[in-house]
């Protein structure tokens, strides 16, 4: 059987996020031989479309009215239940980001659609497309599969390997209707929390309470510079006020799968976990050798981490160096 799929391309800054490739390598695999197209909204540059196209997309609906410049709720719901009802998708796929959490419940509500959400894994079992998601702050699994109608899932980010399948996309302008928005955004400011986005990110060093203050993240910056890394945080750290809550990682914070983890004076609360307990290789550092985070860890060092951080940098700037 097969689907014709639409894929959500979020992008940020002017560049497409991982995840919209990670959701087309997805519609390829699910689509069953049928087309997948790709929906961009705002500002965009024939380099998106045949990015997009590197990855399968046949065809790039572009829709570039000036209420689409900038995410506001509203307009992107307007936006892309039209251009659902325009192109009759049998599926449709988005990264469960911050703009995907948002507008795909408006979505599956105004169109009368079930929604599956954060999803880490789609297979086709039994000619049923399935999907697992988390759930019980990751320590459970359930598969989701629909019965009759459109298939609607978002994607966790760096969840999905990337498969390139490239195609000469054609570019189609459609004109959605926005009226009686109810927010109009005047001005973005963005606070500079470092280059690489959590939610992406490969190689993550965080902190918890056990960093002290805001000098004490000095050497986990440093650390994960050397990686090519994000810095992340616990939410004790972020109410003590050693950083800012966008870095916080969690249950109330983001929810990141990088390929490695490395937890810095985090004692490893259930609420912290939840955000980060599906992390390929995760290594702890703390002084307490009781410290619930060795229990999920793969590595565990116990010593005080303003020591073992910087002995930790200095060998990986060797390895570095060596191994260029």
């Amino acid at each position: 059987m097969s689907n014709n799929v639409l894929v959500f391309a979020e992008s940020r800054e002017g560049k497409i996020r991982n995840v919209t490739f990670e959701a087309l390598s997805v519609a390829q695999q699910l689509s069953g031989g049928g087309e997948v197209v790709a929906a961009l909204l705002g500002n965009h540059t024939e380099d998106h479309v045949r990015e997009l196209g590197k990855y399968g997309a046949s065809k790039v609906y572009v829709l570039t009215q000036p209420e689409l410049s900038v995410y506001t709720a509203d307009a992107y719901t307007q936006a892309l239940c039209q251009l659902l009802e325009h192109v009759q998708a049998d599926m449709i796929l988005m990264g469960h980001t911050a703009i995907g959490r948002d507008v795909a419940p408006r979505i599956a509500g105004r169109m009368g659609m079930g929604l599956i959400s954060d999803c880490v894994n789609a297979a086709v079992e039994g000619g049923d497309v399935v999907f697992t998601r988390p759930i019980y702050s990751g320590k459970a699994f359930q598969k989701k599969t629909f019965k009759h109608g459109r298939i609607f899932a978002t994607l966790r980010p760096n969840n999905f390997p990337v498969t390139e399948k490239p195609v000469d996309a054609q570019t189609v302008r459609f004109e959605a209707v926005i009226k009686d928005l109810r927010t109009v955004v005047r001005e973005t400011v963005r606070k500079a929390v470092g280059g690489v986005d959590l939610t992406e990110a490969k190689i993550i060093v965080s902190g918890g309470r056990g960093v002290k203050s805001a000098d004490g993240f000095k050497p986990l910056q440093e650390l994960a510079d050397v990686l090519g890394g994000a810095v992340g945080a616990s939410r004790g750290a972020c109410d003590a006020g050693y950083c800012d809550y966008s870095l916080q990682i969690g249950q109330t914070g983001k929810v990141v799968t990088p390929d490695l983890y490395i937890a810095c004076g985090i004692s490893g609360a259930i609420q912290h976990l939840a955000g980060m307990s599906n992390a390929k290789v995760i290594v702890a550092v703390n002084k307490d050798p009781e410290a619930p985070i060795f229990q999920v860890a793969d590595y565990g060092i116990v010593g005080d981490l303003f020591e073992v951080i910087p002995l930790l940098t200095e060998e990986f700037k060797k390895y570095l160096a060596a191994n260029q």
